[in-house]
């Protein structure tokens, strides 16, 4: 059986947190890949002041495009609508019947899981996996695989105000072609001359 991890996000945008949790977990558990997947509507975040879906998706496919190991699922921006996790794993494993799907989240998550849209039939269909700081408690009353990973305290939305307040480089926060493509799109507040020759 092809085992799978699945990485669900705004990705609004991708950074390398991102790539640093998806590579630790794909190492500990020995998946076959790991499929960034861009949520359409989630359920929980305003997107109103967001990049476009197409823009998101752009963004995954240039932070990940020289890790072959990592691949983009576009299940959700393609269905539309509210990203129900549970409606998203029941139709994948319709799909792809002999693979089995690692849920990865981060481990502050953890705590939150009892919330989530029918997480008990959730259960059933994926194994999650927390993704925890060295050293750090994250408990569940779900059965939750667990993997320590080093971190870094940093999210998307510190990167989007970072690119309004500054035009200094995001070199070490951002894959470059990632970076680039902002600052083309004028996306977040930036100027799109940068990149225009």
């Amino acid at each position: 059986m092809k085992k799978v991890g699945l990485f669900g996000g705004t990705f609004n945008p991708p950074h390398i947190g991102h790539l640093m949790m998806a590579n630790e977990v794909y190492a500990a558990l020995g998946l076959s890949e790991v499929r960034f997947m861009p949520n359409a509507k989630p359920p929980h975040k305003d997107l109103s002041r967001s990049a476009t879906n197409a823009q998101r998706l752009r963004m995954v496919e240039l932070a990940i495009e020289d890790i072959p190991y990592f691949h983009v699922e576009t299940y959700e921006l393609e269905r539309g609508g509210v990203s129900y996790t549970f409606d998203t794993m029941k139709a994948l494993c319709e799909r792809e019947p002999q693979t089995q799907f690692y849920f990865i989240i981060g481990g502050d998550m953890i705590d939150s899981l009892h919330t989530w849209h029918r997480i008990d039939d959730l259960m059933e269909l994926v194994t999650f996996v927390g993704v925890k700081r060295p050293g750090s408690e994250a408990k569940s009353t779900y059965d939750v695989c667990m993997v320590e990973a080093p971190q870094i305290d940093l999210s998307s939305t510190y990167i989007r105000n970072r690119l309004q307040q500054t035009e200094a480089p995001l070199q070490f926060l951002l894959p470059a072609a990632v970076e680039q493509y902002i600052r083309k799109e004028g996306l977040y507040g930036t100027s799109n001359d940068a990149g225009s020759d």
